[in-house]
């Protein structure tokens, strides 16, 4: 077997990876998840996009894993892509804002859940807390319109 490169091939590609988090409105807060895993924190519900599956059905589906709470998408918030903002490898977030009713019950990723409000967040991992910055900023104020029009 000829172990030399063929000079005509192409490298394989090198790609972020996609990933989906989901601010979750609850009452008069959002939900937060305290991570199983490394990196250690709080943070926004989500996780990595399956192959075949769709941002909105990966949402969906990370928001019930963690949180044991049925979600309706609202809109997209924005997408993150700094290489930077996971330390595990590059990773490109979709934000998606939604809501949900019931209790949330910590699962999968998640050993710990809370709703907070803007005044009480925690430090959070990742770039998150540049994220509900953004969030926080683009609330309406009244008799202004809404950040999402569904």
């Amino acid at each position: 077997m000829n172990s030399t490169p063929d000079p005509g091939a192409r490298p394989t590609p090198r790609n972020p990876a996609p990933t989906v988090d989901i601010i979750i409105e609850l009452g008069h807060g959002i939900i937060l998840i305290k991570r199983r895993n490394p990196p250690y924190g709080w943070a926004i519900p989500g996780g990595f996009v399956d192959y075949g599956e769709s941002l909105e059905a990966a949402a969906v589906r990370e928001a019930k894993e963690e949180t044991g709470l049925d979600v309706t998408l609202r809109c997209q918030l924005h997408s993150y892509s700094d290489p930077r903002r996971d330390a595990r490898l590059h990773t490109i977030s979709t934000v998606f804002i939604a809501r949900a009713e019931g209790v949330p019950q910590a699962a999968d990723d998640a050993v710990e859940v809370g709703v907070f409000s803007r005044q009480d967040l925690p430090p959070l991992v990742f770039d998150h807390a540049a994220i509900l910055r953004d969030y926080f900023s683009r609330l309406p104020a009244p008799g202004s319109l809404p950040v999402c029009f569904l």
